[in-house]
């Protein structure tokens, strides 16, 4: 006579020791915690996680899809696009809502930006440090026939990150041709922009910009931590005029107010970017940001842009779905 054993149910620690490994992944790798701060966030020892960290290098899961995929944010996910009617969405966890999510928006988006590239593609970039830090987790390699087109102007002085390098890095990630916009982001008047695109041969570049396949773009509030602040593009004395006029951020350096409206003002007609209607004409249209700060400004850039993706941390997400 055989002898029957039970059947034991599946362990669920195994599965949480792999969501907490992966956390401690995401906090170490992406938003460049210290071993000790990450111990002290999850409440677990140091060699605790010294550990996990080792384990997570030696089963490859220190890349960003598998991570994102334990994070248990596709419910967020799937509210933000009921919400506002986005194709795609990618949530980067947080360890905390205060964090800085520059660096975890950086690595979705480089996931996701690498996962929709194809030949014969042109894509239009603007800039930032939001977009800057997605260079290191782009998944290089050489694509035939991709263009990178730059959507706006640079800076003319920087100290120690330039902005406007990102379309060129991007090209170089990919070998592809880059198509740059070689004059400052605002120029002195509406005749002087004129100018450049009608004779100094800046025209040929908006015109090879208004047949996109896909754009990818970020957005910066009116406060001195943004970028045109930091740069010095539009000075303090402009933004709080800005703000009066009920604008709420910039898109390529375009201010607009919270309805997606490009606000009136003579600014406006003063910034070296690719028309508007030409980057919401392009099918793909992917906006990373994030941040308590840049809300509002994310919310009249979805009207203003439509996106059909969107890269965000979860403290945003969760603001843009309605939640605290």
């Amino acid at each position: 006579m055989t002898q029957e054993h039970p059947v034991a149910e599946p362990s669920r620690a195994p599965r949480r020791s792999e969501r907490l490994r992966q956390r401690a992944a995401w906090m170490y790798f992406v938003e460049e915690m210290t071993q000790s701060a990450i111990a002290d966030a999850l409440g677990i020892g140091r060699v605790t996680v010294v550990r996990m960290l080792a384990e997570a290098k030696a089963l490859g899961e220190v890349r960003i899809a598998l991570s994102r995929g334990h994070a248990e944010l596709g419910g967020l996910e799937a509210a933000l696009c009921k919400a506002h009617g986005f194709e795609e969405t990618m949530v980067a966890p947080l360890s905390q809502p205060a964090a800085d999510p520059t660096g975890p928006i950086g690595a979705a988006l480089g996931d996701y930006v690498s996962s929709i590239l194809r030949h014969d593609m042109k894509i239009g970039l603007g800039w930032g440090r939001t977009l800057n830090r997605s260079l290191e987790y782009l998944r290089e390699r050489s694509l035939r026939g991709l263009s990178v087109v730059s959507l706006v102007g640079g800076v003319t002085h920087f100290a120690h990150d330039n902005p406007a390098e990102f379309p060129s890095a991007f090209a170089r990630a990919f070998n592809a041709d880059c198509y740059l916009i070689p004059a400052p982001a605002l120029v002195d008047s509406p005749e002087t922009k004129a100018a450049l695109i009608e004779r100094c041969g800046l025209g040929a570049v908006y015109a090879f910009a208004g047949a996109l396949d896909a754009v990818v773009v970020s957005v910066g509030s009116l406060g001195g931590e943004a970028t045109i602040a930091r740069f010095e593009l539009i000075d303090e004395a402009e933004r709080r005029l800005m703000r009066e006029f009920g604008g709420v951020g910039e898109l390529l350096c375009n201010v607009y107010d919270h309805d997606g409206r490009i606000i009136d003002h003579p600014l406006n007609q003063r910034v070296m970017s690719v028309p508007l209607e030409a980057v919401r004409g392009a099918p793909i249209r992917v906006l990373a940001a994030g941040g308590a700060h840049k809300v509002a400004a994310i919310e009249g850039a979805i009207r203003l842009l439509k996106p059909t993706a969107l890269v965000t941390d979860e403290a945003t997400a969760r603001k843009l779905t309605g939640g605290p």
